[in-house]
């Protein structure tokens, strides 16, 4: 059996001991994308190698197949990358003032530390403390672009052990992809995803961005760098509203916001460093230093004419045009 069918076996294996009333062949062809027809034949792989495997029909004539986590345990590992996403999604939670599921989401992911042995743990911390180095959060309400899983994978490995990337990239307004070799820094997380990397041949150049669903391919190069130690990706990221930063506009902004909408303004983080204060007509003026203006046309528009723009000016003109008084809510 290969590599990569064994750990399919193993990926079906876990999902069916994860589900209490097991699984169905059309549970198992919509997991792994695969016909019916393929998923008969897996299930039967699952039986041969997995004895424990117990099969039955339920009451709707459907049948099922069940699997005792036991017989996993020897098996099973805890991936730095999962444990990544696990703290990436605590940190989704609490910035998002969802302070219960982060904690019982944190619970969750120290009993699951404490069921895995110490030495299987210790081989993943190293990774584990590079990808949540990598990884900033610029949390903001709106769709999110979806990135491919292999382009994902590929970027998150690139980060772990600090290796060139060779990426296949169309830039906006450009009719195709060109090839470059980056060296990346990091991931920055919101509205969209963006690769915060350098262009190789541009060492002494600021780190650019780029957008990930723009990406079109990504290879390691096997060809390791040297990060600037003094990068911290969280601080980078604060210099932002939202995921994208433009130098040129980086400085100090403030918002008004009137004294209706002002109590729903005070349960909002609009930035990690923000600074609140109360004025005497009721009104609560909110500030903050950061870089990208569309960004926050973008949210300040759902507040209609709620919240006026002090500064910068440059923002005020961008937003004024479009604050509209007949939304009969506020965000």
């Amino acid at each position: 059996m290969s590599f990569e069918k064994a750990q399919q076996l193993l990926d079906l294996a876990t999902f069916v001991a994860g589900r209490r009333m097991g699984v169905t062949l059309d549970d198992v062809a919509e997991r792994l994308g695969i016909s019916r027809r393929t998923a008969q034949r897996i299930m039967h792989a699952l039986e041969a190698q997995f004895p424990d495997t117990k099969s039955g029909f339920d009451e709707d004539g459907h049948k099922r197949w069940r699997l005792q986590t036991g017989a996993l345990r020897d098996l099973l590992t805890l991936a730095s990358d999962e444990l990544a996403a696990l703290d990436l999604a605590i940190e989704t939670l609490e910035r998002n003032a969802l302070d219960i599921e982060a904690s019982e989401l944190r619970s969750l992911r120290e009993k699951i530390l404490a069921l895995v042995p110490r030495n299987k743990i210790a081989r993943v911390e190293t990774d584990h403390e590079a990808l949540l180095e990598a990884q900033g959060l610029a949390s903001r309400p709106g769709p999110a672009s979806r990135i491919p899983l292999e382009i994902v994978s590929t970027i998150s490995t690139a980060l772990k052990s600090s290796q060139r990337l060779k990426i296949l990239y169309r830039s906006q307004g450009s009719a195709k992809p060109t090839p470059r070799i980056v060296e990346p820094y990091g991931v920055l997380i919101g509205i969209r995803r963006y690769l915060v990397a350098r262009p190789l041949g541009d060492v002494d150049g600021p780190l650019r961005y780029y957008v990930a669903e723009r990406i079109q391919s990504a290879e390691l190069t096997g060809e390791s760098f040297v990060r600037d130690p003094d990068f911290d990706i969280d601080q980078h990221a604060q210099k932002a509203f939202g995921a994208f930063q433009n130098d040129a506009e980086y400085g100090e902004v403030v918002w008004k916001f009137k004294p209706n909408a002002a109590p729903h303004a005070r349960a909002f983080r609009f930035h990690p460093k923000q600074i609140l204060e109360d004025m005497p007509d009721g009104s609560l003026i909110i500030r903050f230093s950061a870089s990208g203006y569309l960004e926050m046309c973008w949210h300040l528009y759902i507040w209609g004419d709620q919240v006026e723009v002090l500064a910068p000016d440059a923002l005020r003109k961008m937003v004024e045009p479009y604050r509209r008084s007949d939304f009969q809510a506020l965000p």
